[in-house]
């Protein structure tokens, strides 16, 4: 006889699927923004907020979801947290892009080896998420990681704390909204909007414009930057809303891995031996905290 798999744990495998999903995707998008570096952070930004906009109407009118996005703009609460969620992920979109146009890619994927960190935190104080014995470990381990490697980078890491509280406050609001993913991050672009058009009109008018003046390649990919920005984040929305924070943090250990695996081969970074022991410590933590899960599922 065939166990039966409850809802709740068809539901959990879902949410892992777009969280791998989404941090992979993420862990390569530095490939992306290495080509665009000689634009503008900030114009790159713009094109991200105007081409995920063209993008999502497209979806939200495929889909017959304009009743659905309605409902959530005349619901107060929920327009006035996502506000609240388009600041930190904008925030969030620009420190990044700097970074990897800056060559800190390692700040940046330091970044998000903390936020895991940031996550297990909110969900503690603010969804009363508990973490059991070896789960406490597993963030104990990792913690150790983080602090070897932000004593190891001899500065106080400003970019990679950047990037870490604003993805954690961001995963914490869109999973207190609970609003479905493709409407929710239609409505934070579309908020966004008016400044991105308004900052690349700007551009235009000064005659320091990249988009239309360089070359058609460059446009195209700049116009990639909508799918770029909005597939990913959908389907983060989407394991938000399946998973507890301190999984997803977990999960997220894949976008830095692979950030830091694209820095050293392929940008040559610097990879020594503090970064080496670094990694060993967090895959260690993830190890750690699969056995818990494990142990607890065969209870």
């Amino acid at each position: 006889m065939s166990a039966e798999v409850s809802p709740k744990t068809t539901e959990a495998s879902k949410g892992i699927l777009y969280g791998v999903a989404a941090y992979g995707t993420w862990g390569i998008v530095a490939i992306y923004f290495k080509i665009l570096r000689g634009v503008a952070p900030l114009e790159i930004l713009a094109h991200r907020i105007v081409w995920s906009v063209v993008m999502l109407v497209v979806i939200i009118t495929a889909l017959r979801r304009w009743p659905s996005l309605m409902r959530i703009v005349k619901d107060a609460r929920s327009a006035g947290l996502l506000v609240l969620s388009t600041l930190l992920v904008a925030s969030n979109w620009y420190v990044f892009i700097w970074a990897v146009t800056h060559d800190r890619l390692v700040d940046a994927s330091l970044g998000y080896f903390i936020n895991p960190l940031v996550n297990v935190l909110l969900g503690f104080l603010f969804l009363r998420e508990r973490l059991r014995r070896l789960e406490w470990v597993s963030v104990a381990i990792a913690a150790t990681a983080v602090l070897w490697l932000a004593v190891d980078s001899g500065a106080f890491p400003w970019i990679s704390l950047t990037v870490a509280i604003t993805f954690g406050l961001y995963g914490l609001v869109r999973k207190i909204v609970a609003v479905p993913a493709i409407e929710g991050l239609t409505i934070e672009t579309a908020i966004l909007l008016p400044l991105a058009c308004g900052y690349l009109l700007h551009r235009a008018t000064s005659g320091t414009a990249t988009f239309g003046h360089v070359s058609g390649s460059l446009d195209l990919l700049l116009i990639a930057s909508g799918p770029v920005t909005a597939v990913p984040l959908i389907w983060f929305a989407a394991a938000v809303q399946r998973l507890r924070l301190a999984t997803l943090g977990l999960l997220q250990y894949i976008s830095p891995t692979i950030q830091f695996a694209v820095a050293v081969a392929m940008y040559h970074e610097p990879f020594g031996r503090a970064r080496f022991i670094a990694f060993l410590l967090i895959w260690c933590a993830i190890a750690t905290y699969s056995l818990a899960n494990l142990s607890r599922r065969h209870a």
